[in-house]
């Protein structure tokens, strides 16, 4: 069955994949004047089962690729590894892939000893789709800070050896993890040479020619957790969330530990920007039409990850940073300790509806832009990832 964009929403939790649908038949969405779309006038979303794809499993990431219809989803089963398997379109059923994987050659990047041995991906942190122009090309970041490219829709993978045998990767370090990792890889969508990743913790890095080179490009980031000497180092910037504008790609948003960041060169410069009531966070989104629209989930600090005074609110800034708004219509009452994870906020190509999904177990969805939030669940387990289909 075929749905429009956004009209399917996956979201990764910590016991299974869970899926909603946009009722189709929902008389409240014959009209798209300003006025209804701007109004509290909530789509129908309905959850397609009471079961879970994967039930019980940890769920870390799920990709929809929208050039053939081929859903993801990455497991961290622990003692027993990290899984991937795939779902074609309208298939019902789940077939297992190969994971990214370190190779004998990795190891002999990480030591000189002649018995050492490969490291094992702890956690398959992001999936990524390359553009129409390289059909077929997948993009994968894991813990330990490994980048993958499968040019067979997943059936096989290769570790980017250009980037991890790039010097600078002894000094990543890891951010809530034991390990450096690759949380976000933004692909440029009309030119698929063209890709950024963000370490948590090291930095920015930028390919212009399909992953043979690497630069970093987190210039004007300002790490304060580091020695002064080190405070402005590109390679020491604990980036917690990467996005890119789809209409203007030269245009990316940053959540950093140490606050906001933006860059209208394509990582060549930052501006660090300060909002209320905090610039801490994990989440951030940018409105695929206009770079200057983006939104944050704000957290009070590093050392308390809980909402500022309890109270759970989604920031927004229509300028580009100059001033930011306070949502939070729909969303609980104080006090409230969700959480929400660095790939828990994501939206659709219409730039007005969002999803959010909280540590607690949260689910919200916006359709005007996040004026006025629905809750569609409160009881799932933890969320890790939501995705728009």
């Amino acid at each position: 069955m075929e749905h429009a964009t956004g009209a399917t929403l996956l979201v990764a939790t910590r016991k299974g994949l869970f899926t909603w649908q946009r009722d189709p038949h929902d008389a409240r969405n014959a009209h798209d004047t300003r006025e209804s779309r701007d109004a509290q006038d909530n789509a129908v979303w309905r959850l397609t089962s009471g079961t879970p794809d994967f039930a019980g499993e940890p769920v870390s990431m799920v990709l929809h690729d929208a050039r053939d219809g081929t859903d993801y989803a990455a497991l961290n089963l622990g003692h027993f590894g990290v899984k991937l398997w795939r779902r074609a379109r309208e298939a019902s059923t789940w077939t297992e892939l190969p994971p990214p994987a370190f190779t004998p050659q990795a190891a002999q990047s990480e030591a000189s000893q002649a018995d050492a041995q490969a490291p094992s991906v702890d956690l398959l942190w992001s999936l990524e789709t390359a553009g129409p122009d390289a059909p077929g090309v997948l993009w994968a970041g894991t813990i330990p800070g490994g980048l993958f490219r499968s040019g067979d829709h997943g059936a096989s993978w290769q570790l980017v050896q250009s980037l991890w045998d790039r010097p600078e990767r002894a000094e990543w370090m890891g951010g809530g993890y034991d390990h450096a990792g690759i949380h976000s890889i933004c692909i440029d969508p009309h030119d698929s040479r063209q890709v950024m990743v963000a370490v948590s913790t090291g930095g920015v890095w930028r390919t212009r020619d399909d992953g043979d080179t690497w630069a970093l490009a987190a210039l004007g980031m300002e790490a304060d957790y580091m020695p002064p000497e080190r405070r402005l180092d590109p390679n020491a910037q604990d980036v917690h969330r990467l996005v890119q504008c789809r209409n203007a790609p030269n245009a990316l948003w940053a959540q950093h530990h140490n606050g906001i960041f933006r860059t209208l060169d394509y990582g060549a410069s930052w501006r660090r920007i300060q909002a209320a009531p905090s610039s801490f966070g994990f989440a951030v989104a940018v409105d695929p039409h206009d770079p200057d629209i983006a939104w944050f989930v704000p957290a009070q600090r590093d050392a308390c990850r809980i909402p500022v005074d309890a109270r759970l609110v989604v920031t927004r800034t229509r300028d580009g940073g100059e001033s930011f708004t306070a949502l939070s219509h729909g969303l609980p009452e104080m006090p409230s300790y969700d959480l929400v994870y660095r790939h828990g906020l994501d939206i659709d190509a219409t730039g007005r509806t969002l999803a959010m999904g909280s540590t607690t177990g949260a689910l919200w969805i916006t359709e005007n832009a996040g004026e006025q939030w629905q809750c569609l669940s409160a009881h799932l387990p933890p969320i890790y990832a939501v995705r728009f289909v």
